[in-house]
């Protein structure tokens, strides 16, 4: 497979803005521990259409995971990482295959649908001050994997579920990560098996994957600068307009 005859077609002008909203969402991604999966899908979808984008995610995340694994892996929660993962893998195999069955319109529905709703989801979690035990832990996670595997931008289920189980801080970005590179590779295996990872899909991968790898260290210089809930007062609005975007254009 020649992984740059994935760029044929495309422009180097074209590839500047995905490189740039890589770079972008890492950034924010190391800071609020999510951001990647919400934003990357607004340059991606006009580029190549709707039904590549999740792959694509699923193997860029793994870069950008990694990373914070590594910077933060003395904080990791191993024990919470162990439920989740034990009750998502399932779910997530069979949303990865229900992906694999949309429409380019379908799959830009179920993403458009899911950007729409992380944020007042993230917001009312918050609100209402969710907490679970271990129990609702795994229970919640069941969900989690359902809508991971066929979804992008639903990193905020995760987040909301480990801070409801009284994980905190840096344990919160270093969980998340450690479970996202086991769930993003059961979603490519599933795409593999299925076909869908074309050249295309692993040079736009290896091409945010490699952007995005500066973003953690970059994160904490923007972290001095910009409150928090600046940046995700922003996130929230690209990631609105976005999702309505494409719910927009598979509906048109």
């Amino acid at each position: 497979m020649n992984v740059l005859s994935g760029f044929a077609d495309i422009s180097f002008w074209q590839l500047v803005p995905v490189a740039a909203v890589a770079l972008l969402a890492s950034i924010i991604g190391g800071v609020s521990g999510y951001g990647t999966g919400a934003l990357m899908p607004l340059v991606l979808v006009p580029l190549v259409g709707a039904e590549p984008v999740v792959p694509i995610i699923a193997i860029s995340a793994l870069f950008t995971n990694s990373s914070r694994v590594f910077a933060f892996l003395k904080y990791a929660d191993w024990r919470r990482t162990a439920i989740v993962l034990a009750a998502s893998v399932p779910t997530c195999v069979l949303g990865a295959w229900g992906y694999t069955r949309l429409s380019s319109a379908g799959a830009a529905l179920v993403i458009g649908g899911m950007l729409i709703a992380s944020v007042p989801l993230r917001r009312l979690l918050r609100y209402h001050g969710f907490k679970v035990g271990d129990a609702g832990l795994g229970l919640g996670s069941l969900g989690y994997g359902l809508v991971v595997g066929g979804t992008a931008g639903s990193g905020v289920i995760l987040l909301s579920l480990l801070m409801a189980a009284s994980v905190e801080g840096a344990g919160v970005i270093a969980t998340d990560a450690a479970i996202s590179i086991v769930i993003g590779i059961v979603k490519i295996s599933v795409f593999g098996l299925v076909g869908v990872i074309t050249a295309q899909v692993i040079a736009f991968a290896l091409l945010i994957g490699i952007v995005a790898l500066p973003g953690a260290f970059l994160a904490k210089a923007f972290v001095e600068r910009m409150p928090v809930h600046m940046h995700t007062a922003i996130l929230d609005v690209v990631v609105l307009l976005g999702g309505v975007f494409l719910v927009y254009g598979a509906l048109r």
